[in-house]
């Protein structure tokens, strides 16, 4: 059930509709009595009535639909009973049973319905009498194409091991304009409980990040269940995600474009300091606090990528560039630049990377994760929000005004 490695689920809701499960009443003989003469004939008129006041009620079920044949999914699936105490529902289909509970007389399901499903609905009571009824009814629920479907796609994967500067990150493939309502179903814990918040880029992406780097060791856990949640103009969450990494060892480095220096940090401890080069003028290195994005032993780095035409005389296109740290979507990388190594702690020379020896960039690669901190200072150039995991530029308080439930 799953396209793009997407299932295509939901669960329920809808109107108000009649399931009529009317019990079969049973006779009732009288025992003594008879005629006035004594005989054990029929009984008269008011035996007739005294047997219809016997006779229990007849039971009827109401479901929050109407229509079987395309049951909405936006909604809990609700079960009530009249003429009958409701004793207990179950809803199944070929991908599981619905939980739910019996409260004041009403049984509510706790999830929503997949789209596409055949369901099977089994309702037992018991009547006034003492005697039980169980009614069984099948329904099937609204088709959904995969437009009308978003998936949640989340970073970091399941099971790694990141830096203390690693937002998470949810990018859903078709626009959540009801952020709200889907805020309120994406929840991040962490181990130790450190605060946070949610900030949404754009209606395809939210990030969360807690008020101050995660503390190294911490165990995170990310839980959507946003299955068949209304997103909003038609579309629906396809896919509840859940997911735990882990938080590596504090590593930040701080970068001082005007010393041409590069201190590397590991959990409060200085660990070396590296002779750095960055951007010359007219392709400043950008300052504030970057995170380590993707690794790669070996990159080609091609001018054009970044907007120099092939005939400048600033263009490159290098082949096999080692041990890359992408910290920008715009391309901004730290690297191996054998190339610049004369002017390494004297000058920046680059078109906005940070280049040191082969040597340095070889030992701090090795060291590095994803979400590992860069801290940019020592330019006019600000680094933004949105070019690559720019999350720790906001105070916080900025931050999680960017939250739908601020």
């Amino acid at each position: 059930m799953s396209v793009h490695t997407r299932s295509a689920r939901r669960r329920t809701a809808a109107a108000a509709a009649l399931l009529a499960l009317t019990g079969v009443a049973g006779c009732t003989s009288s025992t003594g009595g008879g005629s006035p003469d004594g005989s054990g004939g029929a009984g008269g008129p008011g035996d007739s009535a005294a047997s219809d006041a016997a006779k229990p009620e007849p039971v009827r079920l109401s479901t929050s639909f109407t229509d079987a044949a395309a049951v909405p999914i936006d909604g809990p699936l609700t079960v009530s009973a009249t003429g009958a105490a409701l004793e207990g529902v179950t809803v199944s289909s070929p991908v599981g049973e619905v939980d739910g509970k019996v409260a004041n007389g009403s049984w509510t399901s706790s999830d929503l319905l997949e789209p596409g499903t055949d369901y099977t609905l089994t309702a037992s009571a018991t009547r006034s009498d003492g005697s039980s009824v169980e009614r069984t009814r099948s329904f099937h629920t609204v088709d959904l194409t995969l437009d009308e479907q978003t998936y949640a796609a989340i970073a970091p994967l399941d099971g790694e091991t990141v830096g203390v500067g690693m937002p998470v990150v949810v990018t859903f493939d078709l626009p959540v304009t009801d952020r709200a309502l889907f805020e309120k179903h994406m929840r991040v814990t962490s181990t130790p409980a450190q605060r946070g918040s949610w900030h949404w880029l754009n209606e395809r992406e939210a990030h969360f990040r807690p008020a101050q780097y995660w503390k190294a060791g911490t165990d995170v856990s990310v839980d959507l269940d946003i299955n068949s949640l209304p997103a909003g103009n038609g579309i629906y969450g396809q896919e509840s995600r859940s997911i735990d990494f882990q938080i590596g060892d504090a590593h930040v480095y701080k970068v001082n474009a005007q010393t041409h220096q590069m201190q590397v940090f590991s959990n409060g401890s200085l660990l070396r300091t590296i002779p750095i080069t960055t951007g010359k003028a007219g392709f400043t290195t950008r300052s504030g606090t970057k995170v380590i994005m993707e690794k790669f032993a070996e990159k080609r780095m091609n001018s054009e990528t970044v907007g120099i035409n092939r005939n400048s005389p600033e263009a490159y296109d290098i082949d096999d560039v080692q041990w890359a740290m992408r910290v920008t979507y715009s391309g901004e990388f730290i690297h191996a630049a054998p190339w610049s190594v004369g002017s390494q702690g004297y000058a920046n020379v680059s078109h906005g990377c940070t280049g040191m020896s082969t040597a340095d960039a070889g030992w701090l690669y090795a060291m590095s994760r994803r979400g590992d901190v860069v801290e940019y200072t020592g330019t006019d150039r600000p680094m933004t929000l949105e070019n690559g995991y720019g999350d720790w530029n906001l105070p916080f308080a900025d931050w999680k005004a960017g939250s739908a439930l601020s």
